[in-house]
């Protein structure tokens, strides 16, 4: 298994939802040179959304990707290809330029099923300017069965090359994973499918290994796990694990060492148990990310009971 698959790294991407993109140009060169001899075939470097339509202030140069910043801070592309995110009513289509224009390779579109055929027109755009592309479904183990199948006529139909199979909330086990794979696998016969995993359960790892053992070939990782809340799977266990005479894992760790150590010191992901709690009961982490950031933040009980108490729980209309 594995010769086909490709890994993604996501550290910029989502690991910059743990610390506001605060990572200097020295940091993602780094991480780029260091993915590349590792032989990680993609990095995401941040999202192509528009500033303007986010009404930001500050400019945060991994957040609202430009084509000339990374032209300047990429002279020359090395092993590994880029990819961007971009989320739904948040990208401009006027800031994309042709892939042959930009230092891009890859756009992938994230979006929750209600919106996939927004979702796919995005993708389109994407795909006629020359990119390969990505449909990334969110927060799929809270989606209907019918919901589903109906959205996947679309899909089939689109020219979108990966499908991602999203656990949002790390609520997910092999076992789902493997049934998710077998049903998209159904729905869209002619699509390559990914995954991306959250760690919350410390089930990152088992669930992006059970998708890759059941035919995906797209795995989203980072490096030391550094993404949102209780992270994703670690890039260092895909590239140790996965049999590709081309991955290297030293690399990978080196950039531990340079920098995650340290980073890990100022800012915190992984697993904790307020993102344990959030994952055992399928929801979003923002509740357990605030709470982390309260002067309450180790009272656990306090915090199981505050989310499984019936009279605090958000009532649908206010999701």
């Amino acid at each position: 298994m594995g010769h086909r698959s490709k890994i993604l790294d996501c550290t910029i991407r989502d690991g910059g939802l743990v610390n506001n993109w605060d990572f200097s140009v020295e940091f993602v060169q780094d991480l780029y040179n260091s993915l590349s001899a590792a032989g990680v075939e993609y990095m995401e470097i941040g999202y192509k959304n528009s500033p303007k339509l986010l009404n930001a202030t500050e400019p945060n140069p991994w957040r609202f990707l430009d084509d000339n910043f990374l032209k300047e801070i990429f002279p020359e592309k090395k092993f590994t290809k880029f990819s961007a995110l971009v989320d739904i009513g948040r990208v401009d289509p006027n800031d994309i330029l042709p892939r042959e224009q930009s230092v891009l390779d890859m756009i992938r579109v994230a979006c929750y099923i209600r919106e996939v055929d927004k979702g796919l027109e995005l993708v389109q755009m994407f795909h006629d300017l020359g990119y390969e592309t990505s449909l990334n479904i969110m927060a799929l183990s809270s989606v209907p069965e019918k919901q589903l199948t109906k959205a996947f006529d679309m899909v089939r139909e689109s020219p979108v090359d990966v499908v991602y199979i999203v656990d949002s909330f790390g609520s997910l086990d092999p076992t789902d994973i493997e049934h998710q794979v077998k049903k998209f696998k159904e729905l869209i016969p002619n699509k390559q499918l990914g995954i991306h995993t959250h760690n919350n359960m410390q089930l990152a790892f088992a669930n992006t290994l059970a998708a890759l053992n059941n035919g995906v070939t797209y795995l989203d990782s980072s490096v030391y796990g550094m993404g949102r809340a209780a992270g994703n799977c670690n890039t260092e266990l895909l590239v140790s694990y996965i049999q590709k005479p081309s991955y290297e894992l030293k690399p990978v760790l080196g950039m531990i060492e340079k920098h995650m150590l340290e980073m890990r010191q100022k800012w915190e992901w992984g697993y904790i148990i307020p993102y344990m709690i959030s994952g055992v009961l399928n929801e979003h982490p923002r509740v357990a990310m605030a709470y982390r950031d309260s002067e309450d933040r180790d009272r656990f009980v306090n915090f199981y009971d505050k989310v499984t108490s019936p009279e605090v729980s958000v009532s649908p209309a206010t999701k």
